[in-house]
């Protein structure tokens, strides 16, 4: 995205010279409701980002400007506290991670703007925080490493914004890079990259325009019912301490043991798992058929046995799957709404574009948005 206009603002804001910023949204592209059960993840950073101007102001308070919104916030270094504006917590929280670690965070300027379409499940909040945290470590020369900055940004969403997020957000904006996905172990947090050749073929973005008032009560649901599976099976294997650690065999032993939709819960990790692992082969292999359909069966999942999918996300699913142009599709994050991932021919995309929008309005009466993305590099400076 174009800094100038965020860099015009600053200086008419502060006459200052600022550090300017970049940091990027993300895609997940396999590898949905394994985090928290200390699995595996496929994200990448995308080619739309939050952009920052940032400097010190030695006036001893924090001068914040959301250029999107043209709203502007103030407060002094000593009176650090939640606000009731949400943009705000996502900045402020990022300070106190770095109050509360000793370093000597003193008055900043910052204005910031973004690309990333809000509600579309792209992590825009891990983008703001990943962003001023790697600006306030430039700035104030505190030496912070990237998997500290990663951990402060995901605990400033906890307790400023009061999202208990998983860590895959913050981690796949901070390490991107360009044209690879690196699949995540969330247990250790040990990662590797692979190199994506999508040839002939693009990454597009479908998003639907709701979310439905389930997701969260669903999603907590859900965390219980895995770990009710998990407790199951810790009775017959002291090893294990989430489903990251069972294999389908085991799984099948004890089915008789498991209450059926409990059962499906633990079905359906056990099987995600084993889906990223194949999907990092295939992209090894530059298999875009194998992995496309690794895609579909990972959405499959997701409405029959994690059911967190929803009528606007299957509508677009089938519509995808019945397409000529596309080779592999699924619902992405956390459920109920949101948007679907979409590997589609490059030279198709607007005639596919164009059909979605069409069926799509005829089914649910609401237009949908479409993203054509790229992946991008993480976090970073923007040097002129």
């Amino acid at each position: 995205m174009n800094i100038d206009p965020i860099k015009k603002k600053f200086v008419e804001l502060y006459n200052a010279h600022p550090l300017l910023v970049r940091s990027p949204g993300r895609i997940n592209l396999i590898g949905e409701h394994t985090d928290y059960n200390d699995g595996l993840v496929f994200p990448a950073a995308i080619d739309r980002e939050i952009s920052f101007a940032v400097a010190k102001n030695n006036i001893g308070k924090f001068r914040l400007y959301a250029l999107d919104l043209e709203e502007s916030f103030e407060l002094e270094v000593d009176k650090l506290a939640r606000t009731e504006i949400s943009w705000v917590n996502y900045l402020l929280g990022v300070v106190d991670q770095y109050k509360k670690k000793g370093y000597p965070i003193e008055g900043v300027d910052c204005v910031f703007s973004g690309d990333i379409a809000m509600g579309a499940g792209l992590s825009s909040s891990a983008a703001i925080e990943n962003g001023f945290a790697f600006a306030l470590n430039e700035i104030f020369a505190c030496k912070v490493s990237k998997m500290d900055m990663i951990k402060m940004a995901q605990k400033a969403e906890h307790d400023y914004a009061g999202v208990m997020c998983g860590i895959m957000d913050q981690f796949a904006s901070m390490n991107g890079k360009e044209n690879n996905a690196l699949k995540l172990d969330c247990r250790t947090l040990d990662f590797e990259y692979v190199n994506i050749d999508l040839a002939d073929y693009a990454i597009v973005l479908c998003d639907t325009k709701v979310k439905h008032k389930l997701a969260t009560s669903e999603y907590n649901t859900r965390r219980e019912e895995c770990e009710t599976g998990v407790k199951i099976m810790h009775k017959h294997d002291e090893h294990i301490s989430a489903l990251r650690d069972v294999n389908m065999q085991f799984l099948q032993e004890h089915q008789s043991e498991f209450d059926p939709v409990v059962y499906k819960r633990c079905e359906y990790v056990v099987k995600e798992n084993m889906r990223v692992e194949k999907a990092f082969s295939a992209l090894q292999n530059n298999d875009l058929d194998a992995f496309g359909e690794l895609m579909y069966r990972s959405h499959e999942g997701l409405r029959d046995e994690y059911e967190v999918s929803c009528k606007e996300l299957d509508i677009l699913f089938d519509l995808a799957r019945k397409s000529d142009d596309v080779i592999g599709a699924r619902m992405m994050g956390g459920g109920f709404g949101g948007c679907t991932i979409n590997l589609v021919k490059k030279n198709k995309i607007q005639s596919f574009s164009d059909s979605i929008k069409t069926a799509y309005m005829q089914n649910t009466g609401i237009e949908p948005e479409i993203h054509v993305v790229k992946i991008a590099n993480g976090t970073g400076i923007i040097y002129e």
